[in-house]
């Protein structure tokens, strides 16, 4: 617990067999996860084996993509504070407790990988990674008039239940840029936020995303698009808050159906 604050994590996997049971492991270690929770999203053959030996609670999510899973997550989870963070090695678990200080004062806490001496020597953040996601991130920031941001592509973050619920039926991506997508909701609804740098270091394995540069443009391209269309939507009154008083009922996660453990 944080400050009487449940805390849940949430681990989509899809090709991370390798690293994910030592994540899960560090993140135990940390005294102040209350659980964890790992989204099998049609995963890498062994990695449900790898995650049986430890704490967390397994789930599978058959609809394929990260926005599928991170939202399935959220469907599962029970903490006050959820994090989500991906189990590739690339993130460090005790950087939790940074992101739990300043949830003390902002409802949603947003990593940053582009500062350079937080990143590690072999991590993937070359020059067109690096500015890309830079300049991605300055555009949302330039056009919807935000808090500083460096960084749209970074899947290490942090939301307090309260904040989610205020957007939870609004999410509609299911693939890899939903990171986006929740960031434009929570600029949308007035929800406080900011950005923390925090170390980034070398995956364990090839990412199915940025592994490739093609694919790592047209999702570059795919969040543009997406973010002007919210801006546009938004200029012409087509976005309507959601009312800060809204009764959690109606946006509240459904119960699990069931957990496959």
């Amino acid at each position: 617990m944080w400050s009487g604050h449940t805390v849940s994590v949430i681990l989509p996997t899809y090709n991370e067999r390798d690293s994910i049971r030592q994540i899960i492991r560090e993140f135990e270690q940390t005294g102040c996860v209350d659980e964890i929770i790992v989204i099998n999203n049609n995963a890498a053959e062994g990695t449900a084996e790898e995650v049986e030996p430890t704490s967390a609670i397994q789930i599978f999510e058959s609809t394929q993509g990260y926005g599928a899973a991170i939202q399935r997550g959220f469907r599962e989870a029970t903490g006050d504070y959820l994090f989500v963070c991906e189990p590739d090695g690339t993130f460090a678990p005790k950087d939790v407790i940074k992101f739990l200080a300043y949830l003390d004062d902002f409802d949603m806490v947003i990593g940053t990988r582009t500062s350079r001496e937080f990143i590690w020597e072999g991590a993937n953040m070359g020059l067109m990674l690096k500015w890309g996601n830079w300049a991605v991130a300055k555009m949302l920031e330039f056009l919807f008039n935000t808090t500083l941001l460096t960084d749209v592509g970074c899947t290490y973050r942090a939301i307090k239940r309260s904040a989610l619920m205020r957007i939870w039926d609004r999410f509609e991506v299911k693939g890899s840029h939903f990171g986006p997508e929740m960031m434009l909701h929570v600029v949308l609804n007035g929800i406080r936020f900011t950005e923390i740098p925090v170390n980034y270091k070398k995956r364990v394995g090839v990412s199915s995303v940025t592994g490739s540069k093609l694919r790592a443009i047209v999702l570059g391209f795919t969040m543009i698009g997406m973010i002007l269309k919210f801006r546009a939507v938004s200029w012409l009154g087509g976005y309507h808050k959601t009312p800060k008083d809204r009764p959690a009922g109606q946006v509240e996660p459904q119960p699990a159906l069931s957990r496959i453990s």
